[in-house]
């Protein structure tokens, strides 16, 4: 089998209303995904989402031609190219899509196969008033979630632990509940600075006393001297983060910097790469459970590893409706990904990642 052509095709979605994401300057009044088709001589095809593949046709040479289930020659190669231009993470998801479309298989089952769904968390994205977000735990919670994220500005430091406070006395003990900080990494053109170690132990020690699971991105993601530190004065909550390249994963572990790895798979070092990561993470007694922020399609690849290799307690399931809703999210899909209404996530049984696109929306929404 060779590949014969790498299809990217650029969607936008508009936003209206806009979506007042945490962690952007602005409201964002469009959502954009790039799609990744990856056609062989054989009638294969394999879909691939997530980063921007911006740049890509300079490199798509150096798999044209080439075994798609050569996956281990495909990672060095894009790490090769990591170094020099963008991030293409979402080819190797559609590689392996390919990989499980003529095993016969889900991904999952190639990765290990040792769940075939998992609880997901609500992940919340907008900051709202503590009354509102406690209103819309009690809401996720009759959905069937048994967790939620809950964003944090440590600007607003006060809304934040409000919204905590909040939550926690309407649901009680029936639904975890995790925080993100988002101090690990900006938005482009955002400068604002990250907390300091001793500012963010503080923030820690005070949402332990709400019995707060993890603490997401106290500080900058590169600041592995001060994440292991945080962790060493015993806040008690957890410390999670997300790293960007393989290498700044094994450095992280190397530092026993977090107690939660959360590598996305289309966003940083691969779906093989993350696999190797889980497992170390996981046989040294910490957590595993990806960052999925894009779409349903980089949310399926990274089910297909946690799923696998046994990540859990949860999976990130970004949901905050009525602003982030999946019929948003996975635009491009026939059906968008949901968990089942106690709160689990499924490994959908068709071979590959188990996606389907929706001819019309992609072109409709074709940039």
């Amino acid at each position: 089998m060779q590949i014969t052509r790498i299809v990217l095709s650029r969607l936008v979605l508009p936003l209206d209303p806009p979506f007042p994401a945490a962690w952007d300057p602005i409201p964002r009044t469009r959502f954009a995904a790039t799609i990744v088709r990856v056609e062989t001589d054989e009638g294969v095809v394999g879909i691939g989402s997530g980063d921007t593949m911006d740049g890509f046709e300079a490199f798509e040479h150096l798999f044209i031609g080439r075994d798609p289930l050569a996956i281990a020659r495909h990672v060095r190669v894009l790490e090769t190219i990591d170094f020099h231009a963008g991030r293409y993470w979402p080819l190797e998801a559609a590689l392996w899509d390919i990989a499980g479309k003529v095993a016969g298989l889900p991904v999952a089952t190639l990765f290990g196969g040792s769940a075939d769904a998992l609880p997901v968390y609500a992940s919340c994205g907008m900051l709202l008033p503590a009354a509102e977000r406690a209103e819309s735990a009690l809401r996720l919670r009759e959905e069937g979630f048994r967790a939620l994220k809950i964003r944090i500005d440590p600007r607003r430091l006060e809304d934040g632990m409000a919204a905590v406070v909040a939550t926690r006395a309407a649901v009680g003990d029936s639904m975890a509940i995790m925080v993100d900080l988002n101090q690990g990494w900006r938005m482009a053109g955002d400068t604002s600075p990250s907390l300091d170690p001793v500012a963010a132990g503080a923030i820690a020690r005070r949402l332990a006393e709400y019995d707060v699971v993890w603490v997401e991105e106290p500080l900058a993601g590169t600041d592995l001297r001060g994440l292991a530190g945080l962790r060493a004065s015993a806040p008690g909550t957890r410390i999670a983060e997300m790293t960007r390249t393989f290498a700044e994963q094994l450095a992280a572990l190397d530092a026993d910097a977090f107690d939660v790895y959360q590598s996305d798979v289309v966003l940083a070092a691969g779906m093989s790469r993350t696999r190797t990561l889980a497992e170390l993470a996981l046989a040294r007694n910490r957590w595993f459970t990806p960052h999925t922020w894009t779409n349903g399609i980089g949310l399926l690849a990274n089910l297909a590893v946690s799923a696998g290799v046994g990540g859990g307690p949860f999976l990130e399931f970004p949901y905050d409706p009525p602003g982030w809703a999946p019929e948003r999210r996975d635009f491009m899909l026939t059906e968008p990904v949901r968990p089942d209404s106690d709160g689990l996530l499924h490994v959908p049984a068709t071979p590959g990642l188990g996606i389907v696109l929706d001819g019309a929306a992609m072109a409709r929404y074709a940039a």
